[in-house]
């Protein structure tokens, strides 16, 4: 059966949105935990993510209007609700921004030298563009974007695994009490929700696949952040650097140096476009903002803390993991137990799951912010 070419679009949307700067952070947290204590990370925070973000998107389609997770908090939930889920996408959105543009700087430099400020200013400009276009403009450049950055990363992930210097033995420890420890950044690599009414819009003519576009685009960032932690850590060990592309530069040569870092600048650009047209969607459409100010809110603000001189890439990320995502996890949870008792119209799918799977939920959120909280004080 031919599929649409919206439906492979709604999967690179989710993709784009996900596969960010998280995984270019994953290797260096994995390592410091232990390399299986990390893998078990992976795959729990993965298939918790899947499920969430089933969630949103049977809230979504539940509805006549579609909107972003502010809009439909407010709605089941609530004023409360609106804003605490606002909350969330702002915090998380723009740790995400200023954690990609850090990152991005940092690999163009590595690749054409220069002043790191530069190419950080040159990037910014570039995907505030590309934010301010429609989902049209989205949908079209995640795709082939999505393509050629797979395509890199099929080409990086031979070239390390068959590197002299790949040795599986760096495969070890399975260390329970650094079980959260990784748990902040592998969360907010996971953190792709804001994503999902963007999906839908695009997926208009075709709703029937849209249960299937978010497994599968679920499932695909956790074998990537699998296959390329395990490839990471196999070649550069204990040795791995808090943006692991930069430190693999040390092991490969120089066209693997050069691939390496174009895969991680896709993969941060990616998702800045997805999560930057997310946040700008939710000024526009859920606080009625004119379009011009809703984009201005988006870039500007990033911009602005980058300028005070917000330089920790990985404390970046593990901030807005847990509490971006923590906040936006609990709440999701909450709107879709409201969501089954009223909707608009009968949703294309279900997903079946009891108050034992929603206090599971809730509990892993939970306990991830208490332990950054911990960690803080």
């Amino acid at each position: 059966m031919k599929l649409p070419l919206a439906y492979y679009e709604a999967i690179a949307i989710l993709t784009g949105c996900i596969i960010g700067a998280g995984i270019l952070a994953i290797p260096f947290v994995v390592i410091r935990a232990g390399f299986w204590t990390g893998m078990l990370v992976i795959l729990g925070l993965g298939f918790s993510a899947l499920v969430i973000n089933l969630l949103v998107g049977e809230v979504s389609l539940r509805s006549n209007k579609c909107q972003q997770l502010a809009g439909y908090a407010e709605r089941y939930l609530g004023a409360y609700g609106k804003y605490l889920m606002a909350a969330s996408m702002v915090i998380g959105v723009y740790g995400a921004l200023i954690a990609y543009t850090l990152g991005i700087s940092e690999s163009l430099q590595a690749l054409f030298g220069g002043p790191v400020w530069v190419w950080a200013v040159l990037f910014y400009i570039l995907m505030s563009w590309l934010i301010y276009g429609g989902i049209g403009i989205i949908g079209k450049s995640e795709l082939w974007l999505e393509i050629l950055k797979f395509g890199i990363f099929g080409v990086v992930l031979a070239i390390l695994f068959f590197s002299p210097y790949f040795s599986s033995a760096r495969f070890t420890s399975l260390d329970w009490s650094r079980i959260l420890l990784p748990f902040g950044v592998i969360l907010f690599a996971y953190m792709g929700t804001a994503a999902i009414p963007e999906l839908r819009e695009g997926m208009k003519l075709c709703r029937l696949l849209t249960r299937r576009a978010i497994i599968i685009g679920s499932l695909i960032p956790i074998l990537v952040y699998a296959l390329f932690t395990a490839a990471v850590i196999g070649v550069t060990g204990i040795a791995t650097t808090e943006v692991a592309t930069i430190g693999l530069g040390l092991f490969v040569g120089g066209i693997g140096f050069v691939l390496l870092n174009l895969f991680a600048i896709l993969a941060m650009a990616t998702s800045f476009i997805a999560l930057g047209y997310a946040l700008k969607d939710m000024y526009h459409m859920d606080f009625k903002l004119p379009h011009w100010e809703s984009w201005a809110l988006t870039v500007i603000i990033p911009a602005t803390l980058l300028l005070t001189g917000v330089q920790s890439f990985v404390r970046t990320l593990e901030i807005s993991g847990v509490f971006a995502g923590g906040i936006a996890g609990i709440t999701i949870v909450l709107v879709h137990m409201r969501a089954r008792k009223r909707s608009d119209r009968k949703p294309e799918y279900v997903i079946k799951i009891n108050g034992l799977g929603y206090s599971f939920l809730i509990a892993l959120f939970v306990i991830g912010m208490i332990y950054e909280l911990w960690l803080f004080v």
